[in-house]
């Protein structure tokens, strides 16, 4: 025998809490509502206003480093923890969670230049002016459990994802074993030292790095040369590659910009991220690979689309100096930077989001005005409100500045191309002239 019920779904008539109004079921005929439209844009109106109202990413300030941060590395297995170097030569291990700094390490003599977490968590490693390489214990931090000595003084240091190895930049670049205290393999391409070095994500066995002659170098662990080299008009300071696309790399430049390259076709970048006034010292992709955040000496922390050329926010505050060094955490909400002033600074990844709980229909009414802001993004209200931001007046004005350059300096090209033989002056895009040479 059929039994034919009917069944309604709790979530549209019981209320979460006393004060919830019970949802009111509608009709979405469009003939019964001449209006939506209308009544959408209203709504989409007031969200994005109630959006920038909520817009508070500032979270907290660890405080305790003696002298400027250097650097940054996140913990490989744990949210809360978080390590960071100082120009000292101190390594602070903090506990973001309950903002407290759970160690202070005497590690090298003079400046911390590079720190990474080893993949099981277990350990990390460091590496300073000292010409040291250190191997510290996450149980136990008072002595290193292993010494190395450098022939150069070591930049920085990364891990590799997987296996026992791990990278130095310097002189050269070179490859170690956990096991060994002599490199497996030294690389040199031309430059006289490399400021950074970073391993592929994805591609385990490709690294990259950016070297004082204004290039960057790909390597491949499995060969005993390097790869291929592009040199541009002005210096890298360091590079971040995409989590998710094993092609893909983002450099951070002196010349107030980003660029995006893709390793199968290094001629050109194939976007260039704008909208800094100074010099860009570190970046660092979050975790869906959709985004990246940067820091520049124009003490500001900048957030950019990975597929637009400009920020969608930015990031200052009054005593906040130049910036040294930003990491995206893992669980991708929150961003950290480390300033000259002796900091750390933790910021929400997106700047209204609510901290804690959210109830089943607040979730919702926040997705729906996501939606309708997505839908009406386009419309010129709505676009001045959700894109304006304040900035430092010195900001505003070497902003203003530099546009004014760069229009006059389009000008003078196209002013020298229009008074010239046909062909004697090609036009040559923004993106082709940043690369000067590729070696192979």
């Amino acid at each position: 025998m059929k039994v034919k019920m009917l069944c309604r779904n709790p979530a549209e008539y019981v209320r979460e809490t006393k004060k919830d109004i019970v949802p009111i079921q509608r009709n979405y005929d469009p003939d019964l509502h001449p209006f939506e439209v209308a009544r959408e844009y209203t709504r989409a109106m007031n969200a994005v206003k109630v959006e920038r109202i909520f817009a508070r990413p500032f979270i907290c300030s660890l405080d305790g480093h003696r002298d400027s941060v250097q650097c940054l590395t996140k913990h490989s297995t744990q949210l809360s923890l978080l390590l960071s170097g100082s120009c000292d030569g101190e390594i602070k291990v903090w506990n973001v969670a309950q903002r407290v700094c759970q160690e202070t390490i005497p590690a090298h003599n003079g400046f911390v230049r590079g720190i990474c977490v080893v993949p099981d968590g277990d350990a990390f490693y460091s590496v300073g002016n000292d010409k040291l390489i250190k191997r510290w214990s996450m149980a136990n931090y008072e002595t290193p459990t292993m010494t190395i000595v450098g022939k150069h003084v070591f930049t920085s240091i990364d891990h590799h994802y997987k296996s026992g190895q791990y990278a130095t930049s310097g002189e050269t670049v070179s490859l170690w074993d956990e096991q060994r205290a002599q490199p497996l393999q030294s690389f040199k391409w031309g430059a006289d030292s490399h400021a950074r070095v970073k391993f592929n994500p994805i591609e385990t066995t490709v690294l990259a790095s950016c070297a004082t002659d204004r290039s960057i170098v790909l390597y491949d662990t499995r060969q005993s040369v390097p790869l291929r080299k592009i040199t541009l008009q002005m210096n890298s300071s360091t590079l971040a590659w995409n989590p998710l696309e094993a092609f893909v790399f983002t450099t951070a430049n002196e010349d107030y910009n980003l660029y995006s390259f893709d390793v199968r076709y290094l001629q050109r970048p194939f976007n260039i991220h704008k909208d800094h006034v100074a010099a860009v010292i570190d970046v660092d992709y979050s975790p869906t690979g959709k985004e990246f955040v940067s820091g520049s000496f124009d003490k500001t922390i900048r957030i950019f689309p990975a597929d637009k050329g400009h920020s969608r926010d930015v990031y200052h505050t009054k005593r906040m100096q130049h910036i040294s060094c930003v990491q995206w955490t893992s669980d991708n909400k929150y961003v950290i930077s480390g300033s000259d002033e002796m900091c750390l600074r933790l910021w929400k990844a997106k700047a209204s989001e609510k901290l804690g709980v959210t109830r089943n229909r607040e979730a919702e009414t926040l997705e729906y005005n996501d939606a309708l802001k997505e839908k009406f993004a386009h419309f010129p209200k709505i676009k001045r409100i959700a894109t304006q931001r304040h900035l430092p007046k010195h900001v505003y004005h070497a902003k203003r500045e530099h546009k004014t350059i760069n229009e006059s300096q389009k000008r003078h090209e196209a002013n020298a191309r229009a008074n010239s033989k046909p062909g004697s002056v090609p036009f040559v895009s923004e993106r082709s002239k940043l690369v000067l040479q590729e070696e192979e």
